[in-house]
């Protein structure tokens, strides 16, 4: 089994190119426990870096997360998310705090700002910031913005502590090939692609189906390691099953060669101008 790439944030963290999402986990009680024993299987196969969000069924997917890294916080490097409407420099401070009690630890690896609201950039960074000085966050990044929402962000004082970007990112969202991830790569902040296979919607296409038939794979798993190819890249896909998991786990050994790459081009073009930053 191939090793998971490692993306280097320039704080100096290390963290795994394929992670594991959470979005639409925490919202049945009946399939918490295999939902649970999904991110421990990822855990086990290197998949440490895991993603969530206060948004997640409304605080349910963190608990979830806090159940699954309970006993094993220090293998894990933990993401989660400030709503802009809390992001305040009150309110991202006080929901950092109820996301680390529904997580059940006393830190968060990396706190993002799920995507941008009426709050002034300026008043989420010095709560990002305070919340570092004082141990809570290992450090900050944000979540769906564009090329100038970045540009306004690092004229801030303390924007360019900036981790990392998280956008949509998949063969048929390629809008932030044209300018948003060049300028990410540039300028030190991966970019970490959530929805990498557009929650399934792809994955009846012609193209797509070749290309996996072609590798003996799946067209999810064609689709995934298209996305970890690129260096700087982070991809968070949500499994709900240890099958799920596995699968996700063993796209990153499949080489996709040139041709494969000309026929996903042709069916998915990349961007020939500059794109509305696409969300779901």
């Amino acid at each position: 089994m191939k090793q998971i790439p490692l993306v280097k944030l320039r704080n100096g963290d290390q963290v795994p190119a394929l992670g594991q999402g959470t979005w639409n986990m925490g919202e049945s009680a009946a399939h918490a426990a295999a939902e649970v024993k999904a991110l421990q299987a990822g855990l086990e196969l290197g998949m440490t870096l895991i993603d969530t969000a206060e948004m997640y069924a409304d605080g349910g997917a963190e608990k979830i997360v806090g159940r699954a890294i309970a006993g094993r916080r220090d293998q894990v490097y933990l993401v989660s998310k400030v709503l802009p409407q809390n992001a305040s420099r009150r309110g991202t401070i006080a929901a950092c705090e109820a996301s680390l009690k529904r997580l059940g630890t006393d830190r968060i690896d990396l706190y993002l700002l799920h995507w941008r609201g009426s709050h002034p950039l300026s008043a989420t960074v010095e709560a990002m910031q305070a919340l570092a000085a004082q141990g809570k966050i290992g450090g900050w990044g944000v979540s769906n913005l564009d090329t100038d929402d970045i540009d306004e962000l690092l004229e801030e004082e303390n924007g360019n502590q900036c981790l990392t970007n998280q956008v949509l990112y998949n063969l048929s969202r390629r809008g932030i090939e044209y300018d948003l991830l060049p300028q990410s790569l540039e300028r030190g902040v991966p970019v970490m692609a959530y929805s990498p296979i557009e929650q399934g919607r792809i994955l009846k296409n012609a193209a797509l189906a070749t290309v996996a038939q072609r590798h003996g794979v799946t067209p999810a798993q064609v689709a995934l390691v298209w996305v970890l190819r690129r260096p700087g890249v982070i991809a968070i896909p949500k499994a709900a099953s240890q099958e799920h998991v596995r699968q996700n786990r063993a796209s990153l050994d499949i080489a996709l060669a040139d041709a494969d790459l000309r026929e996903l081009d042709a069916a998915f073009p990349p961007p020939r101008r500059k794109l509305p930053l696409a969300m779901l």
